[in-house]
């Protein structure tokens, strides 16, 4: 296989390649490591490809057997290999610890090549950090990637892999699948394990998961990360049959609430609005009834959440810069961050009440607001791509913690929410901007209903096709992703 034809295949494609002995796993491991060579100098979205990558081991079955995959530097880790998390503080950090995420990804098949880079304990949903330097958009080398699961939504979208591991706290699988024209799920709360030190992290709001091209994809990689495991807080009610099943299941018809108004203070642009309309009109042709539905809460609120937040973060970054010897100060933290540390230390005694006062609240609000719909229809970010920087990076030593976190607020109105609540919500990129740039459109689901999901996001997939749009800035840029 050569390298153009390589990028051309889905993770489950190359995984049929493998099975029916057309390809050789390791022949797909040397394909993303020569895909790396060739467009991460240009994009920096892999941090480390392993030396020993072609001997990394792997079931040699599965539904994604031999597929080269990379892990997100931060969140599930792999016993063993750097995790740096995107911070000086935790550079050269070995975990000793194997996450079931990556028990699971070797169970499948996938094959583990590297890590990718991410911004500083993920705060950020841009795409720099000061260990690592900007990852750049291989739509457009100027424009973020978004993040904080950056690298692994750029090395995707260039093609070094057809899938990546990714993690969403509030947002970050799906913005940068929303800039980088790519499939971006966050499961439901509980769907996916955090096990075995991890178990519904920061209170449920963050998931790992992956960043992929297609559905198909999607639904497999939910197949092969659900499941509980001892330990887990609870255990949410399993799906009644394989997600890759639900692929060939009608869908029927839905109650759509259609968000067409802002949800924080940064405006929608007019070409996000006419993507929404358009893919309202497109659920109505499918048969579903679509009814506006306003902001369900209140920007604050999110703002409280993300700062009682932090009374907790300063108490972890405390234990582990003490556990590996080293000080937390504007040498070892980015500027923003060390101020969000210095105000979670503040509000110590406080901070758990109010966090878990916000969180019910919000929940509560939400819950009676979308109650009388099957799914919801949102844009995933009010704007295109933007350029690297300005208020919404970590390293701006101009804001306080409180203005950075509402501008966070503000920009990624529509994302954190669901991370509050724990509903299932994708970005699916259905659409380009007039520059070209992707547009990301999110179908959020009921509490444990990722399978209307996959049934929606299929019917989207196949009335208006994304896969043969590649950016110019791909790995033998190609026209389309193969069906095998």
């Amino acid at each position: 296989m050569r390298l153009n034809e390589y990028v051309k295949f889905d993770a489950t494609g190359l995984a049929s390649l493998v099975n029916s002995g057309e390809v050789a796993s390791t022949e797909l491991t040397q394909l993303a490591r020569e895909a790396y060579e060739q467009i991460n100098p240009s994009i920096n979205a892999v941090i480390e490809f392993y030396d020993d990558a072609e001997a990394v081991g792997a079931a040699d079955a599965g539904p994604f057997n031999g597929v080269p995959f990379l892990r997100k530097d931060i969140g599930p880790t792999e016993a063993g290999r750097l995790q740096e998390m995107g911070s000086r503080l935790f550079k050269g950090n070995r975990p000793q610890i194997e996450s079931f995420f990556f028990r699971r990804a070797r169970d499948a098949g996938l094959r583990i090549v590297g890590r990718t880079a991410t911004t500083e304990f993920g705060t950020s949903g841009m795409s720099e950090s000061m260990l690592h330097g900007v990852t750049r958009n291989p739509w457009d080398l100027t424009r973020t990637t978004g993040g904080s699961s950056a690298g692994a939504a750029a090395a995707v979208a260039a093609g070094i892999t057809p899938i990546a591991h990714g993690g969403d706290g509030g947002g970050s699988i799906r913005v940068p699948a929303s800039w980088c024209g790519l499939v971006g799920l966050n499961p439901s709360r509980g769907r996916i394990s955090g096990g075995p030190n991890n178990q519904d992290g920061s209170f449920g709001m963050s998931r790992p998961f992956v960043l992929c091209r297609t559905v198909r994809d999607m639904a497999a990689a939910l197949d092969v990360f659900s499941g509980p495991h001892p330990g887990d807080p609870f255990i949410i009610a399993q799906p009644i049959r394989p997600y890759t099943q639900e692929l060939s299941q009608a869908t029927g018809s839905l109650r759509v609430g259609v968000a067409r108004t802002k949800w924080g203070a940064v405006d929608i642009e007019p070409q996000i609005l006419h993507a929404l309309e358009s893919t309202a009109s497109l659920l109505i042709e499918l048969g579903h009834s679509v009814v506006d539905i306003k902001p369900p809460y209140a920007s604050t609120e999110y703002i409280t959440v993300l700062l009682a937040g932090w009374c907790f973060t300063s108490r972890w970054l405390e234990a582990a810069a003490r556990e590996i010897g080293r000080n937390i100060d504007a040498d070892t933290i980015e500027e923003i961050n060390l101020r969000l540390y210095s105000t979670g230390r503040d509000r110590e005694k406080t901070g758990a009440y109010e966090l878990h006062e916000a969180l019910r609240k919000m929940r509560f609000a939400v819950g009676e607001a979308t109650q009388g719909f099957d799914i919801l229809l949102t844009p995933t970010m009010p704007a295109v791509a933007p350029q690297p920087g300005g208020i919404y990076s970590t390293t701006n030593p101009t804001l306080s913690a409180e203005e950075y976190l509402a501008a966070d607020a503000a920009l990624y109105q529509f994302l954190g929410v669901f991370n509050v609540t724990g509903q299932p919500s994708v970005s699916l990129p259905l659409a380009q901007s007039d520059d070209g740039l992707p547009i990301g459109l999110q179908i959020v689901g009921r509490f444990g209903d990722e399978a209307t999901l996959v049934r929606v996001a299929r019917d989207l997939e196949e009335a208006n096709p994304w896969s043969y749009r590649r950016p110019g800035g791909a790995v033998a840029s190609c026209r389309c992703v193969r069906e095998v």
